[in-house]
């Protein structure tokens, strides 16, 4: 059974920082690749990163450029989101996601298997 298990969300003030996880299982982990999603209230599904199945290959949404931090490992089958200098607009549900077959890509519609989410909320 196909599961990606979210964790490491909460409460963060402006400017602190997050380290999301996502722990993959039920299916080979370093042959998919990986991404990150959000979605706020009231708002679609938003593309953060994404990185390849040998975690040479990484791609940004360009507001997410040098603050966020994409990573994997493959031998713990888990993936990685390091958020820094955080701000009250990345207040979302986050969402990792797994891709078979065709590398990164920033459309969500393009994902195999998602997770449940995290919460993550930045405020003061």
């Amino acid at each position: 059974q196909v599961q990606l298990v979210e964790s490491g969300g909460g409460l963060a003030r402006p400017g602190g920082s997050l380290r999301l996880s996502c722990a993959a299982s039920g299916f080979t982990f370093s042959n998919y690749a990986m991404g990150w999603f959000r979605q706020a209230p009231g708002k679609e599904r938003e593309f953060v990163a994404t990185i390849s199945w040998n975690g040479l290959d990484t791609y940004y949404a360009n507001s997410m450029k040098g603050l966020f931090t994409v990573s994997r490992d493959n031998a713990k089958n888990t993936l990685y989101l390091q958020m820094n200098s955080l701000k009250p607009e990345d207040t979302a549900v986050y969402y990792c996601s797994a891709r078979r077959i065709g590398g990164i890509t920033y459309v969500p519609s393009l994902y195999d298997y998602w997770g449940q989410g995290t919460q993550v909320t930045v405020s003061s």
